[in-house]
């Protein structure tokens, strides 16, 4: 559905540090940093980028958004979830385990990254 998701970053670095943690454990390559100083996660369907803001404002995080990653299993979660908290992430929500959705289970974790953003990984139980 999307083909490419960015988030503001004022330390591209230390969000660097956070991502590329967390992606490993997701299945995808530590990220490049391009000659614009962004750093971007490639897949075969899209593009996560970490980006400065363009207009030199600060990057702050969106009240009420939140970029959902796709785990293979709970046990891929849980090992996103720790390797986010060991790279600067920081807990918010519930610990991991399952959420009835009501038409679905789904076993979901939550973090904030460096600059406030806040991410999960999701598996779709059923």
């Amino acid at each position: 559905m999307y083909s490419h998701i960015f988030l503001g970053s004022n330390d591209i670095p230390k969000s660097k540090v956070f991502y590329d943690a967390t992606m490993v454990t997701l299945g995808y390559k530590a990220g490049v940093l391009d000659a614009k100083g962004r750093c971007m996660y490639f897949s075969k369907t899209g593009v996560l980028g970490l980006t400065t803001p363009l207009d030199g404002n600060v990057a702050s995080h969106g009240n009420g958004m939140t970029i959902g990653f796709l785990a293979s299993s709970p046990e891929m979660v849980d090992k996103w979830h720790e390797a986010g908290l060991n790279s600067g992430g920081i807990e918010c929500e519930d610990p991991p385990g399952i959420r009835d959705t009501g038409d679905r289970k789904i076993y979901m974790a939550y973090l904030r990254d460096p600059t406030g953003n806040k991410v999960s990984a999701t598996y779709f139980l059923d």
